[in-house]
């Protein structure tokens, strides 16, 4: 298979060069070609009515099968199994495809291999936001989107206004977020912090001496004139597991989108943090426990044993909070439910 992908890839680089510009897309569909978003970071192919990435890693790289690792290259996409044309995904650069041809050559054979530890695969980490006692201070701030649009999303130009004196070069990736209202407990009526929510991903296509301009590469919510840039770094979808804080004990603050009630695969805020031993990878229960009085006659409730119904799995950590991933929820979750240490 290793060698049908090659002579695939030389194939597709080949026509690149012959008509001056790589597009693996060209010789399947005129249409797509039309539609092909060339930037630092490589192309993108913009997806069709039935396309799926099952049949677009046959048509890409001669195999369906590596359907997953197109996927992994393009987080934005939270469902692989629905594409919405328009959309665009990640391809291969002609560098990048050259790269391949020389990486994928035979390695010496090696005896033993180590053993990669468990984890779990989460496409969408980099959309994942966070809670910090204090804003995170920005590089800039977008001012003015190219056509005056109402909405910026995938594929706009816009304008950005330094904010002290960061670097524009580029090429350089700037992630767009937005802080909301310092997020309350409602238990105690305190202060938690201060969310932060990620919008998308912008590359700098030039720097100049009072502003910069960039492309968005990627639109995860409405992107709106005012948002805040702070530099990209990209984080493992890969997330290693490992052994939770032992004896600890907290709450979930809130839902992400502060939604009333949420289930499985809903991020969440939790109110604990690096402080407090949470290590991402870690693993916690959701629990509840009620009280019960056992003699009508008598006002004294009896607290009953703890009663799991849920998981949560820590995908990012400040010094007082973390933002964590329902993975199993067997009823509905609120604000204030309850989280625990396996053991």
């Amino acid at each position: 298979m290793i060698s049908r992908m090659l002579v695939k890839m030389i194939a597709v680089l080949w026509v690149g060069i012959a008509a001056g510009w790589l597009n693996p897309a060209v010789s399947y569909s005129e249409e797509a070609s039309e539609k092909v978003l060339k930037l630092h970071s490589g192309l993108y192919y913009t997806i069709q009515k039935g396309d799926t990435l099952w049949d677009l890693s046959e048509r890409f790289f001669d195999s369906p099968w590596v359907w997953p690792d197109l996927w992994q290259k393009n987080s934005q996409i939270t469902n692989p199994h629905r594409l919405y044309p328009g959309e665009q995904i990640r391809l291969f650069s002609r560098e990048e495809t050259q790269t391949m041809v020389v990486e994928s050559r035979p390695e010496p054979e090696v005896a033993v291999e180590p053993q990669e530890p468990p984890y779990y695969f989460y496409p969408p980490i980099n959309s994942v936001g966070f809670i910090k006692e204090r804003p995170v201070r920005p590089s800039g701030a977008i001012f003015k989107v190219k056509g005056n649009k109402a909405m910026i999303s995938y594929g706009d130009l816009v304008y950005i206004r330094p904010i002290g004196r960061p670097t524009f070069t580029p090429g350089d990736r700037f992630t767009i977020y937005r802080v909301l209202e310092p997020l309350k407990d409602g238990e105690i009526k305190a202060d938690v912090g201060i969310q932060h929510c990620i919008l998308g991903l912008v590359e700098i296509t030039e720097g100049h001496p009072k502003f910069a301009m960039g492309r968005i590469v990627q639109s995860r919510q409405t992107i709106e004139l005012n948002d805040l840039l702070m530099p990209y770094e990209a984080r493992s979808p890969k997330i290693t597991l490992t052994q939770s804080k032992k004896r600890l004990e907290g709450k979930i603050i809130a839902s992400e989108g502060h939604e009333r009630i949420f289930g499985d695969q809903a991020v969440v805020f939790i109110d604990k943090g690096r402080q407090d031993g949470v290590r991402v990878g870690q693993s916690y229960y959701i629990y509840e426990q009620e009280k019960e009085r056992l003699d009508s006659k008598k006002k004294e409730d009896l607290l009953l044993s703890p009663v799991d119904y849920g998981d949560i799995l820590i995908l990012h950590t400040e010094e007082t909070t973390a933002t964590a991933l329902i993975t199993r929820a067997e009823k509905t979750v609120r604000p204030g439910a309850r989280i625990r240490s396996p053991f």
